[in-house]
C-alpha cells in the first residue's frame, strides 16, 4: 500500500484560492488566512518501482505539482479530509486504475517488476486551514465542503487494504402475507420500503396479486414501482385534468386562446373516442399528431424503436472525399441522413448532488440518440435557480446553498461534455425565486447519422442481447423512483444512492463503436436500458462473435483493463 499527496505549485493552486475566497466571502469566516489543498491517493497492488514512476507520470505533473509520500508536509493549520462514500463511483480513481494497468503493462515489457493483481486506487480531498478558526467554524466549513449525498468526513488513518467487503446477496424474498394485509398494514409496508407509488397504487397492485392467488416477490414490487414512476411513465403529465382554470393576468388571453386551440384539435383528432383524457402529455403531443394527420410531417421517421425525435434530412456536399468539387446534380452531392434531437431534465438529482446530477443530465440526453446509432454533436443547457448571491443564512433548510448548486452543476455539465467531446452552443441561466424549492437542470442535444448505417427491425427468437456500458458504482440505484417521491429536509442525506455518476469515457467508446457501419448494421434494435450508462442491444451476430460477447456478458463492466475487442473475421474493433 502506498500513499501519495499532491499539491499544486504556487501559481497553479486554483482550488485553494477558490476555497479561501468562499470561506472568507460566502461563509463569512475571516479568521482563515490561507488554504492549502491536496489530493490524496492510496494505491494498492503495485510494486514500489511502479508506484514511484506513477507518482510523476499519472498522479501529478512535475511542472505544476508537488508530490509528498506517506505523510503530509508539516503545517500549523487544521485539516479537513473527505472522501466518497463506499460504493460511490469515483472517476478519478477509476481513471487512475486504468492508467496504472497500462503503465504496468508497458513497464513489465521493459523488465520492471510488477504485481499480478489489478491495481486499486482510493482518493480523498484535504484542505488545510491556516489562521484562527473555532470548532464551530470548522463545522460550518465541513458542512459547506462535504455533500452527504455522496461523500463523508474521514481522517488520516491508512487502511490495511482497499478491497471492499461485499456480502453475497440472499435469495430474493417473497413478501409473505402481502395479499392479506389490511389498509393500515399495506401503508406501513409502503413507507417501510420507501416506495414511490402512492397508497392507491399499492392497493391496486395488491388487488392484482389477489387475482393471481399469490404473494409477490420483492423484485416484482420494485420493478413496478420503477415502471410507474414519473421518470419512466410521466405520471404527472398523464394525470387527468378535469377542471382547468386560468387565473387573471397579463397572459390570460394567450393561455385561453391556446386552450381553445387545444380543445378544437382534440375534437377533430379524437372524435367518438372516450379513452383520451385531457392531460399535460396530450397537450404536449397533440400538435404533432395534428400536423401528421394533415400531411405536414412526412419527413418524420416512424418505427417501433423509440429513442429520440427523428426526422429525415438531405445533406448536401460540395466536394467528394478527396476534396474535388461536385456538381449540384451529381448523385453523390446529396445524401439522406437521420437527424435526431432529445432533451432531458435532471432537476431532482442536481438538486441534491449538483455535479453528478448535471453531468448525467447531459449523459442521459446523449444516450437516447446514441441508442439510435447517431452521433451527438451539439448540446444546449438551460437551468433555473434562485439568487446565488444571497448569504448562506438565507439557504432553505434541507437544501444546498444556491451558489454551490450553480457552480458545481456548471462544472458537472461541462466536465461530461468535455470528456465525451461535445460542444455546447448555448447556455441559458434563469434566476427566479420560484426555483428555490427545486432547481431546473435541462440538457438538450442534436445528433445525426447516415440513413444507410441504421436499420430498424423487430427482434426475433435466437437474437443475442448485449448489455453494454461503463462500470460505475452503487450510485443511481432508485434514481427513477427517487424523482417521484415527496422530498423533505432529510432527502439530501437519505437519497444518497439515487444520483447517478456517469462514465463519459466509456460512453464515448460506444459512440465510436456505433460509428462503424458494419457494427451499426448488425443492431436490429437498441434502447437506453436504465438510468445508468448502459445500452441494451438486440442483435443478429455471426457465430464467431458469440463467444467473445458471452465472455463480455459475465461482467457488464467494459474497461481498458479487460482489453475488450469485438472480433469479426479479419476486422478488429477496439472499444
Amino acid at each position: 500500500m502506498y500513499r501519495l499527496y499532491v499539491e499544486r505549485r504556487p501559481g497553479f493552486e486554483n482550488e485553494a484560492r477558490r476555497y479561501l475566497s468562499e470561506i472568507n466571502g460566502f461563509l463569512g469566516i475571516a479568521g482563515v488566512k490561507a488554504v492549502r489543498y491536496f489530493n490524496r491517493y492510496d494505491i494498492e497492488n503495485v510494486s514500489e518501482e511502479v508506484a514511484k514512476i506513477a507518482a510523476t507520470r499519472i498522479f501529478s505533473e512535475p511542472q505544476s505539482d508537488f508530490v509528498f509520500t506517506e505523510k503530509l508536509p508539516k503545517h500549523t493549520g487544521r485539516e479537513i479530509i473527505w472522501e466518497f462514500l463506499p460504493g460511490q463511483y469515483d472517476q478519478r480513481a477509476d481513471s487512475a486504475e486504468q492508467c496504472l494497468s497500462l503503465l504496468r503493462a508497458g513497464l513489465q515489457a521493459e523488465g520492471v517488476k510488477t504485481l499480478s493483481e489489478p491495481p486499486v486506487v482510493r482518493c480523498a480531498k484535504i484542505v488545510v486551514l491556516e489562521g484562527e478558526v473555532s470548532d464551530e467554524e470548522i463545522k460550518k466549513i465541513q458542512n459547506y465542503l462535504i455533500n452527504p449525498v455522496d461523500s463523508r468526513l474521514t481522517d488520516d488513518t491508512k487502511p490495511e487494504t482497499l478491497k471492499m467487503h461485499v456480502e453475497e446477496p440472499a435469495d430474493i424474498p417473497v413478501v409473505e402475507g402481502f395479499i392479506k394485509m389490511n389498509d393500515s398494514e399495506i401503508e406501513e409496508y409502503r413507507n417501510k420500503m420507501g416506495l414511490a407509488m402512492d397508497h392507491a397504487d399499492i392497493v391496486f397492485l395488491q388487488d392484482y396479486f389477489k387475482g393471481e392467488g399469490r404473494d409477490p416477490v420483492e423484485t416484482e414490487i420494485r420493478v413496478l414501482d420503477t415502471y410507474w414512476s414519473d421518470h419512466c411513465r410521466h405520471t404527472t403529465f398523464l394525470t387527468e385534468l378535469k377542471d382547468i382554470k386560468i387565473e387573471d393576468g397579463p397572459y390570460a388571453p394567450l393561455f385561453k386562446k391556446s386552450l381553445e386551440n387545444y380543445q378544437a384539435m382534440r375534437t377533430e383528432m379524437y372524435a367518438g373516442r372516450t379513452d383520451k383524457p385531457v392531460c399535460l402529455m396530450d397537450m404536449a403531443v397533440i400538435g404533432m399528431k395534428y400536423l401528421k394527420k394533415h400531411g405536414k410531417l412526412d419527413d418524420m421517421e416512424v418505427s417501433e424503436e423509440n429513442n429520440a425525435c427523428s426526422v429525415y434530412i438531405d445533406v448536401h456536399y460540395t466536394a467528394d472525399e478527396n476534396g474535388k468539387p461536385l456538381a449540384a446534380d451529381d448523385p453523390r452531392a446529396t445524401e439522406r441522413w437521420l437527424m435526431m434531437f432529445k432533451n432531458e431534465t435532471h432537476n431532482h438529482p442536481t438538486e441534491i448532488e449538483p455535479f453528478g446530477g448535471a453531468a448525467t443530465c447531459l449523459g442521459g440526453a446523449i444516450r437516447d440518440p446514441l441508442s439510435g446509432r447517431s452521433w451527438v454533436y451539439q448540446s444546449m443547457r438551460i437551468t433555473g435557480a434562485a439568487d446565488p448571491t444571497v448569504p448562506l443564512s438565507a439557504t432553505m433548510k434541507g437544501k444546498l446553498p444556491q451558489i454551490k448548486l450553480c457552480r458545481e452543476a456548471a462544472q458537472g455539465f461541462s466536465s461530461y461534455g468535455n470528456q465525451i467531446g461535445l460542444t455546447t452552443g448555448q447556455v441559458e441561466e434563469i434566476y427566479h425565486p420560484g426555483y428555490a424549492a427545486k432547481r431546473m437542470e435541462l440538457g438538450a442535444v442534436i445528433a445525426a447519422a447516415p440513413v444507410d448505417t441504421v436499420i430498424r427491425e423487430r427482434p426475433e427468437p435466437g437474437d443475442i442481447i448485449i448489455l453494454l456500458g461503463g462500470g460505475t458504482g452503487r450510485d443511481g440505484i432508485g434514481g427513477a423512483t427517487g424523482s417521484s417521491k415527496v422530498h423533505t429536509v432529510k432527502s439530501v442525506t437519505t437519497a444518497a444512492a439515487e444520483v447517478q455518476k456517469g462514465n463519459a469515457v466509456e460512453e464515448r467508446k460506444i459512440q465510436r463503436l456505433f460509428r462503424n457501419k458494419e457494427v451499426s448494421l448488425m443492431i436490429r434494435r437498441c434502447n437506453d436500458f436504465v438510468p445508468v450508462v448502459y445500452q441494451l442491444l438486440s442483435v443478429s451476430l455471426l457465430q464467431d462473435w458469440t463467444s467473445i460477447l458471452m465472455q463480455c456478458l459475465k461482467s457488464t463492466k467494459v474497461s481498458t483493463e479487460l482489453s475488450l475487442q469485438f472480433l469479426k473475421a479479419r476486422n478488429v474493433w477496439p472499444l
